[in-house]
């Protein structure tokens, strides 16, 4: 939580049937959480959510200690755009993103050097009324577009880059979207903003940045479970081929 916590979130822990609420944020939360707080607070088996660079560096110390989901880094979202694309409908979702935080990084992709202009054109628009301007314009002025050969390519450079919000906006949008490989989230078509997925569509707001999505998912139920493996043997006789394996394994090791 946070060392004011809000009624909604006091009423989100209690619904959810938390054990305990602490009252303290950032670092200062991960320490507590991962060596415990004496009688008060025994220490936790996984530290889950996101934070900003000193909770990120904060849990990266405890990782190994304790469990974590992940480290996030600034917040991504790459739109492979081509002109079949609403321009104002781009730079709307480039801007949700940009609005996040100073680091975060809005990329365009697209096969249409036409795009860019007008998305760009758009861009500056809709900065002179959005309200969280002196947030978003750094972030826009980190941000970057690619110009590639067609579709199939701007697929590549989506998949290396492996985005925490991929955006599909193209003629072909369930195909194209199909084709991708690494993301933390997929928004396939105009219409699925990814402003949807971070509150309320379903897709979570927690999910893997700085190409980690390349081998890691965002949060979920699956992060609080573990995979756990067991035998028993009761027939020795059909079990002699696996002590053969096991003892030639053994000396080939």
């Amino acid at each position: 939580s946070s060392p004011r916590p809000s009624p909604v979130t006091l009423a989100a822990a209690y619904v959810a049937g938390a054990d305990l609420l602490l009252a303290v944020g950032g670092a200062h939360a991960v320490a507590a959480l991962a060596y415990g707080l004496g009688d008060a607070l025994a220490p936790v088996d996984l530290i889950c959510g996101p934070g900003n660079k000193w909770v990120t560096a904060a849990k990266s110390i405890v990782s190994g200690f304790c469990g974590i989901d992940m480290l996030a880094g600034p917040s991504e979202v790459l739109v492979i755009a081509d002109a079949s694309a609403d321009p104002q409908v781009v730079a709307a979702d480039l801007l949700a993103q940009a609005e996040h935080d100073v680091e975060a990084r809005p990329i365009l992709v697209t096969p249409d050097a036409a795009v860019i202009a007008s998305v760009n054109r758009a861009l500056q628009s809709q900065l002179e009324t959005l309200t969280t301007s002196e947030v978003a314009i750094p972030a826009v002025q980190k941000g970057f577009a690619v110009l590639v050969g067609d579709i199939a390519e701007a697929v590549r450079v989506s998949d290396r880059i492996a985005p925490e919000h991929l955006e599909i906006q193209t003629a072909d949008a369930q195909a194209v979207g199909e084709s991708c490989a690494n993301y933390g989230g997929l928004f396939i078509g105009a219409h699925a903003a990814e402003v949807l997925g971070d509150y309320g569509a379903g897709p979570n707001h927690v999910l893997p940045t700085a190409g980690t999505g390349k081998y890691t998912g965002g949060l979920s139920v699956h992060t609080f479970l573990r995979q756990r493996t067991w035998m028993r043997i009761d027939d020795l006789v059909a079990a002699q081929r696996q002590g053969g394996d096991s003892g030639g394994l053994a000396r080939v090791q």
